[in-house]
């Protein structure tokens, strides 16, 4: 299983590290991660944990204000 948020599915991507000098350029590969908590989210009306990115918690949290 892939680490992935439960509540929007954000998943790492792939890309290329920028490379700032020399003629050539050479493209890096590397991953970028999603910023995933270990957060309790209600699914139903029951409480469970889960992996959610911080984008979502900070949507959860403005929804409720």
């Amino acid at each position: 299983m892939a680490r992935s948020c439960a509540v929007c599915g954000k998943i790492s991507m792939d890309g290329f590290n920028p490379q700032s000098s020399g003629m050539n350029r050479v493209r890096a590969h590397r991953r970028y991660h999603p910023n995933l908590q270990r957060s309790t989210i209600t699914v139903k009306g029951v409480a469970t944990k889960a992996l959610v990115c911080t984008r979502c918690m900070r949507t959860a949290s403005r929804a409720g204000q």
